[in-house]
């Protein structure tokens, strides 16, 4: 399982996330290019560990293991995985 950033996070962009990840895998980050044009952050699902830590620090709650994120949002999860496709 891994967790996901859903719609919440759409036009918010708080970076509180990124700073306290501990393997980095929320993207993009402030210093990469793209940052400005992104609508929202994405969780890589191959390189997060699952350690909540995330969650706890999303000012917006958009943050959901895979496994609990609310039905409305369930396509999230391909939309996260997607974005590390390119």
């Amino acid at each position: 399982m891994t967790y996901v950033i859903a719609e919440p996070c759409i036009g918010t962009k708080d970076v509180s996330c990124t700073e306290v990840c501990p393997v980095d895998c929320i993207h993009p980050t402030q210093d990469e290019p793209g940052f400005d044009q992104a609508t929202m952050l994405f969780i890589d699902p191959e390189e997060c560990i699952d350690c909540d830590a995330c969650v706890e620090a999303c000012p917006v709650d958009a943050i959901f293991p895979e496994d609990l994120l609310p039905e409305q949002w369930v396509d999230y999860a391909q939309k996260n995985a997607e974005y590390f496709q390119n």
